[in-house]
C-alpha cells in the first residue's frame, strides 16, 4: 500500500509538472496560428489516437440517458472549448512575457467550482470560504498588475490576457461542476474520451464557420511536432497519468501533488525565457496559493472529489 501511494503522488506531481512545462514551452509556441484551429487540433488528434484503444466507449452511448449527454456536451462546451480557448488566447496574448503569471491564474479554479457548487448543486461552501475567496482574488490582482494601473501592465495586454485566464478557470470550475454528475455514472476513461470527442466537434464547427480550416495548409512540420508532442504528454496522456495516480491518495495529498504545477511553471519560465517574478508577484502567489489550499482542504464531504477538475483542464 505504501508503495502503491508513492507511485500515485509521484504520477500526480508528474503530471502537474508536465503542465507547466506545456503553458511555458509547448503551446505557445504555435503562436503563429489561430487561437481556434489551435484548440481543435488539441483535441481532435488525441481524439484520434484514443479511437485506436478506446473505441469499445461508443457502446456506453446506449447505456446513457439524455441528460447525461447533456452534462458530457457542457463539460466538452466550458471545459474543452471555452476554456481552452480562454487559457490559449491569454497565453498567446502576453507573447512569452508573462507566462507564469497566466498560468498561475488558472489556480483560482477551485473558487469558481465552489460558488458554481453552491448555485448549482446546492453544496454548501466550505469553512471560511469567502474569507479565502477574497485573498485569492484580491492577491490574484497584485500578482497580475503588482502596482500599476490595469490597462499599463504589459503595453495594456496583460489586462485582456488575465481577464482570458480568468475565463480560463470560471470555465474549468464549471466543468468541474458538471463533471461530478457523470464521473459517478461512468469510469474516467470514458468521461475522457467523449469530452475529447465532443469539444472536437464543437471546435470543427467553430474553424468552419470562422473560416480557419485553411489553416492546416499554413500548419508547418514543427506546429505538426508541438501538436503530437502536446497530445502525447501534456494533454491527454498527462491526464492519464494523474488519473491513475489519482487511485492511490487522498485528496489532501492529491492536492500538495499538484502544487507541482506552481513550481514547474515557475522553472520552466525562468529557464526557458529568463523571466523572474517580482517580489510583489511572489509574495501575491504564495497568500493566493495558500488561500486556494484552504479552501481545498476545508472543502466539506460531498464536495471534495472537485480535485477531479483534471478531467477538464486538458
Amino acid at each position: 500500500m505504501i508503495k502503491k501511494t508513492t507511485l500515485g503522488a509521484l504520477l500526480v506531481s508528474f503530471a502537474a509538472m508536465l503542465w507547466g512545462l506545456d503553458g511555458v514551452a509547448l503551446t505557445p509556441r504555435l503562436y503563429n496560428l489561430d487561437v481556434s484551429y489551435v484548440v481543435f487540433m488539441l483535441h481532435a488528434l488525441p481524439f484520434l489516437a484514443m479511437n485506436l484503444i478506446l473505441f469499445r466507449e461508443y457502446k456506453r452511448i446506449k447505456t446513457l440517458c439524455p441528460s447525461d449527454m447533456i452534462y458530457f456536451f457542457l463539460i466538452a462546451l466550458f471545459g474543452g472549448a471555452l476554456g481552452t480557448l480562454a487559457i490559449v488566447k491569454a497565453l498567446f496574448l502576453v507573447e512569452f512575457k508573462a507566462l507564469t503569471v497566466v498560468a498561475l491564474l488558472q489556480k483560482l479554479q477551485p473558487v469558481f467550482a465552489m460558488i458554481l457548487a453552491r448555485i448549482l448543486l446546492n453544496e454548501r461552501f466550505s469553512k471560511n470560504f469567502l474569507l479565502w475567496a477574497a485573498v485569492a482574488l484580491g492577491a490574484s490582482y497584485f500578482l497580475t498588475f503588482e502596482f500599476n494601473r490595469p490597462e499599463l501592465a504589459l503595453g495594456g495586454k496583460m489586462l485582456p490576457a488575465a481577464l482570458y485566464a480568468i475565463l480560463a478557470a470560471f470555465s474549468f470550475g464549471s466543468a468541474t461542476v458538471f463533471g461530478k454528475r457523470v464521473l459517478n455514472k461512468v469510469p474516467f476513461q470514458t468521461a475522457l474520451f467523449f469530452r475529447y470527442g465532443l469539444t472536437a466537434l464543437i471546435m470543427l464547427a467553430i474553424v468552419v464557420a470562422n473560416g480557419k480550416i485553411a489553416q492546416f495548409s499554413q500548419t508547418t512540420p514543427m506546429n505538426w511536432v508541438f501538436f503530437a508532442l502536446i497530445g502525447a504528454t501534456t494533454g491527454s496522456g498527462a491526464i492519464l497519468l494523474y488519473y491513475y495516480g489519482l487511485r492511490y491518495i487522498t485528496a489532501n495529498v492529491s492536492t500538495m501533488c499538484e502544487l507541482w504545477f506552481v513550481v514547474s511553471t515557475i522553472v520552466f519560465d525562468f529557464l526557458l525565457n529568463g523571466h523572474v517574478l517580482s517580489p510583489i508577484q511572489w509574495a501575491s502567489s504564495g497568500a493566493m496559493l495558500i488561500a486556494i489550499y484552504m479552501i481545498t482542504m476545508n472543502q466539506p464531504a460531498e464536495t471534495e472529489h472537485v480535485r477531479d477538475s483534471a478531467l477538464c483542464e486538458a
